[in-house]
C-alpha cells in the first residue's frame, strides 16, 4: 500500500517536471505546495527525474551536529536554491538553466563582494583622520561570498527580523595590537552605522555580519581549543583580503599555517562529507518526517550564517 502511495506520488511528480522542467527545487516546491523533505526524497527516488547539482559544498561549523562540522550548503539549502531538476529528455535545457544558474550565482557574489570592499572603504575614507587604519588594520572578507555561492533569497536577519537579500557578509576587521582604543571604537561604530543603513535601506536590504579584534585574540583564537575559537580559526583560514594592510593581512596567514589549522579542518571537513552521506541515506530510507535527531539537523539546519567571532 505504501509503496503503491509513493509511487502514485513520483509519477505526479515526475508528470510535472515533465511538464514544467527544469526547475530549481524552490520551483517545484511552489508548484506542489509540499514540505521540503518529503519533495526531496520522492525527487530523489523517482528514477525518471534527473539531478544537477551548481555550486560547491563547503565546510561550515555548528553547534547542533556531531563533531560541530557540516557541509554548507545544507541538503535542503542545496535542494531548493542550486538543484535543477528535469527528465532524461530534458538534458539540454538542463544544461542551459545551469549555466545561467551558475553566472548567476557568481553575479551576486561578485556584487556583495564588491558592496563589502566599497562600504569598508567609504569607511576608512570617513575616518580619514586615523592615518594609522591603512596600515594597523585589514578586512577580511568570508562565508559564501569567497566561495562563490551567495545568494539572494529572502530571509529574516537575526536581530531585528527584517528581511534581507539572501548571505550576509561576513567582515573580520584585526588590529593591530598597539592601534589606539579610541580609534578601534570608532572603527566599530562607524562599522555598525553601515551595517543598520545597508539594512534598512530600500536599494540594500543588506546584512552585514562583522566583528571587530586584535591580533592578540587572534593569536588566543587559534589555538582551536573551543567551538568559537574553532569557528574564528575556521573564518581565518578561509577568509580574503577585502581591504587594508596586506602586511597584516600575511601575518594572520602565516599564525593559522604555525597553528595547524589548515590540516585540522580537512580532518573536519572530510567528517562532514561522510556525515551528509550517512545522513541522506538515512532520510531517503526513512518515510517518517521526523523533526528531530542528527540526520535532521542535516537538512534543516538552524540559518545557514553561522555567528562570526
Amino acid at each position: 500500500m505504501i509503496s503503491s502511495i509513493r509511487s502514485r506520488a513520483e509519477k505526479e511528480i515526475a508528470a510535472v517536471v515533465g511538464h514544467d522542467g527544469p526547475l530549481t527545487g524552490a520551483e517545484l516546491l511552489d508548484r506542489t505546495h509540499m514540505e521540503p523533505l518529503p519533495l526531496w526524497r520522492l525527487c530523489r527516488r523517482c528514477p525518471e527525474i534527473r539531478f544537477e547539482v551548481i555550486g560547491r559544498r563547503f565546510l561550515r561549523l555548528d553547534r547542533a551536529v556531531d563533531g560541530f562540522a557540516r557541509l554548507s550548503p545544507s541538503i535542503r539549502r542545496e535542494f531548493l536554491t542550486y538543484t535543477l531538476l528535469g527528465l532524461r529528455s530534458h538534458e539540454t535545457a538542463i544544461a542551459g538553466r545551469a549555466k545561467k544558474l551558475r553566472s548567476e550565482i557568481e553575479r551576486i557574489s561578485r556584487l556583495k563582494l564588491d558592496l563589502a570592499r566599497e562600504s569598508m572603504a567609504s569607511i576608512v575614507t570617513e575616518l580619514g583622520s586615523h592615518e594609522y587604519l591603512a596600515t594597523g588594520v585589514v578586512f577580511i572578507i568570508a562565508g559564501d561570498i569567497i566561495y562563490g555561492m551567495s545568494h539572494a533569497v529572502p530571509r529574516p536577519e537575526k536581530s531585528t527580523g527584517r528581511m534581507v537579500r539572501g548571505s550576509d557578509l561576513d567582515i573580520i576587521v584585526v588590529a593591530a595590537d598597539d592601534l589606539p582604543a579610541e580609534a578601534l571604537a570608532a572603527l566599530d561604530n562607524a562599522i555598525f552605522r553601515r551595517k543598520h543603513y545597508l539594512l534598512v535601506h530600500p536599494d540594500y536590504h543588506e546584512e552585514i555580519d562583522y566583528v571587530v579584534k586584535r591580533l592578540a585574540k587572534v593569536r588566543e583564537q587559534l589555538r582551536f581549543d573551543a567551538f568559537k575559537h574553532m569557528v574564528a580559526s575556521k573564518i581565518l583560514h578561509e577568509g580574503r583580503i577585502l581591504y587594508g594592510s596586506a602586511e597584516l593581512f600575511r601575518t594572520i596567514k602565516d599564525l593559522v599555517n604555525e597553528h595547524g589549522v589548515t590540516r585540522k579542518l580537512m580532518a573536519m571537513e572530510e567528517m562532514a562529507a561522510r556525515h551528509r552521506l550517512a545522513a541522506e541515506a538515512h532520510l531517503l530510507d526513512s518515510s517518517a518526517d521526523t523533526r528531530t535527531g542528527e540526520h535532521f539537523n542535516l537538512f534543516y539546519t538552524r540559518e545557514e550564517g553561522d555567528e562570526i567571532y
